[in-house]
């Protein structure tokens, strides 16, 4: 089982939409109720794109398993040099890997656009991320709690940050 890592394609939505919508609704990895369209998703890739910013996937036997991307952390032209990423992996597929090759690749991205910073947001029930995050070199800034409501409780947002150098 070989994993490589390969810029995105429109021709991917299919299924990184299905990896989105998954988690939108079996989990808090995202904090949206509403499944996305293929138009919708389309449209937040295209702004991605249109501002510079990378999107990735991981592919095994032609076959999407992941997808990655960073974009702007805040909208202020001083955070300019701070991203916010985020990485999934289909759920047939966590734990083999897939999430250190993106963030990988996302971090070698980010150092060729001189960006300083990477931000994580993660929801604090999600102790796995939460973990590969500082194996990757992050560390836990913050937790802001109740700053969503998801099948029916208040969820907390943990901060992660790693400085690139």
């Amino acid at each position: 089982m070989e994993i490589s890592i390969r810029p995105y394609s429109i021709t991917d939505l299919p299924p990184i939409l299905e990896i989105i919508n998954h988690n939108i609704l079996h989990s808090t990895a995202l904090y949206d109720y509403t499944v996305r369209t293929l138009e919708q998703q389309t449209a937040i890739f295209q702004d991605k794109l249109d501002k510079g910013f990378p999107i990735f996937v991981a592919v095994c036997d032609s076959q999407v398993v992941g997808f990655g991307y960073y974009s702007e952390f805040r909208f202020r032209e001083a955070y300019k040099f701070t991203v916010e990423h985020s990485v999934y992996a289909h759920p047939d597929w966590q734990g083999k890997g897939i999430g250190k090759l993106l963030l990988d690749e996302l971090i070698t991205s980010a150092k060729k656009q001189n960006i300083h910073t990477l931000i994580g947001v993660i929801d604090a029930e999600n102790e796995g991320s939460i973990a590969f995050h500082q194996r990757m070199g992050f560390e836990v800034k913050g937790i802001l709690q109740e700053t969503g409501f998801k099948f029916n409780r208040w969820l907390h947002s943990v901060f992660v940050q790693r400085i690139l150098e």
